[in-house]
């Protein structure tokens, strides 16, 4: 199934929608949704801090979110629309659920594990090959992202010179 630029757009957009969830729990603003015969049935955004749990990447609980709905592991006819493109876990938790293309905002240079650092999900050893778009509402995506790091260091900067205020007051 093919969809159009502005199908595309609407479901990124409901993926930014979830980075936003991430972004008021002061969670790393990624976001993702899975889409079955263009609706929407699985939802999911970082949560990490929230759960202290490593694996709670938006990805993952979508992936859960629509086994649930779905009441079947295969999402082999769904699609992904994810913020950020995906780390080794994510990619390999699409490959294991079968799903069919992931479509993605913002490269990772750092962890991504499409197209950045290598390519997982073209690997032909494994049973199922997982196709991808790159660069759906890039700009947004990444801006997102960027915003969030941004005012993360000037917290942490202020919150360090509070701290040497203090030591020095003593």
């Amino acid at each position: 199934m093919e969809y159009t630029e502005a199908e595309k757009k609407q479901f990124m957009q409901e993926a930014l929608k979830e980075a936003k969830k991430a972004q008021v729990k002061d969670e790393v603003p990624i976001g993702a949704v899975i889409v079955l015969d263009r609706s929407i049935v699985g939802r999911g955004h970082n949560l990490r801090e929230t759960t202290q749990n490593a694996t709670t990447h938006a990805e993952m609980i979508a992936i859960q979110d629509a086994n649930k709905q779905l009441e079947n592991w295969r999402l082999e006819d769904c699609d992904l629309f994810v913020t950020l493109e995906p780390c080794a876990m994510c990619s390999g938790a699409m490959i294991l659920s079968r799903i069919r293309k992931v479509y993605y905002g913002a490269p990772d240079p750092k962890g991504g594990t499409v197209e950045s650092i290598f390519n997982l999900l073209d690997e032909d050893k494994f049973n199922h090959r997982v196709t991808y778009e790159r660069g759906v509402l890039e700009e947004e995506c990444g801006e997102i992202l960027t915003e969030f790091f941004r005012n993360l260091r000037k917290r942490n900067k202020q919150k360090k010179q509070l701290q040497n205020d203090e030591k020095n007051r003593i």
